[in-house]
């Protein structure tokens, strides 16, 4: 990656009486004929834009000439950690029953006006917080969001209806001691806010998705020490659509593929490609023509 590959814009967008940020990373590259995918990476909780940045690498699209990458921020009163209304959860965005999915559909359409960008490729992904976010699209935007892929973020809405089929890929630890796989209060939470359990949340999106209810399981090769993977697949279900699970026995509060932040958030899954993953998942999946 060099620096000259993609430019990075900010974005001030007014909503809801108050003015919101995100930033965007634009590939150098002249854009398809139908315009750019975009990949919206919500930030985790207690955290902002530049962090998600280092932390997930998806940069990394803008770079290749894949898509634009788009960082939006979350709220809250102390500067750098803001949060997300991704449902039960997290601080004063849930607290103030901020209208995180209207800024997001805000800032879709004002970075429209700015660069092509291909509306049927218009994707959600997020780091904890942020996936929970992530999955709050779906539900609630499915008509601009064509699939989603949270990392490590519970479903943190106890129903879902969305207006279509949505596709969604999970990625979770087992050693995640702040968004805990089976559910519960983490170890490590700051909030203390207490999760669904991740199958919990993943059967109800294969409910809507009208898919079928026993999943292909597959192991994953992993050379990491201490990690095994296997992978869920519900599918097909209605219009295409399709829930995987990637659990990571092992594997801590992290973004597998990448080095993370801190030892507080547990063993790192230096092998697995998260970003590729996601990529492929999302290449696969564009809004129904």
């Amino acid at each position: 990656m060099t620096p000259a590959s993609f430019t990075t814009i900010e974005i001030d967008v007014p909503h809801d009486g108050r003015r919101r940020h995100a930033v965007a990373s634009i590939p150098a590259a002249a854009p398809p004929a139908a315009g750019w995918p975009m990949v919206l990476a919500f930030h985790g909780g207690q955290s902002h834009p530049e962090m998600m940045r280092r932390f997930s690498g998806l940069d990394d699209y803008a770079a290749a000439g894949r898509a634009v990458v788009v960082y939006p921020a979350g709220t809250g009163s102390r500067e750098g950690l803001l949060t997300w209304n991704g449902g039960n959860c997290c601080g004063e965005a849930r607290d103030q029953n901020t209208d995180d999915v209207g800024f997001t559909r805000a800032v879709i359409a004002d970075l429209a006006l700015r660069t092509p960008v291909d509306r049927r490729r218009v994707h959600a992904t997020g780091m904890s917080n942020g996936g929970m976010m992530a999955y709050r699209m779906a539900a609630e935007a499915a008509d601009v969001i064509a699939s989603v892929a949270p990392v490590a973020g519970p479903l943190a809405l106890s129903a879902v209806a969305p207006s279509r089929p949505v596709p969604v890929l999970h990625v979770h630890g087992s050693l995640d001691q702040f968004t805990p796989l089976d559910g519960g209060v983490g170890r490590r939470s700051v909030t203390r806010v207490s999760h669904r359990a991740v199958i919990d949340g993943l059967l109800d999106w294969v409910h809507v998705d009208g898919c079928p209810v026993e999943p292909l399981r597959e192991p994953i090769p992993c050379p990491d020490a201490g990690i095994t993977i296997e992978r869920f697949t519900w599918g097909p279900g209605r219009a295409a659509s399709e829930v995987v699970w990637y659990q990571i026995e092992g594997g801590g509060h992290v973004w597998p593929g990448r080095t993370p932040d801190s030892f507080l958030l547990g063993p790192a899954v230096p092998s697995l490609d998260t970003n590729a993953i996601i990529w492929e998942f999302f290449v696969r999946h564009p809004l129904p023509a």
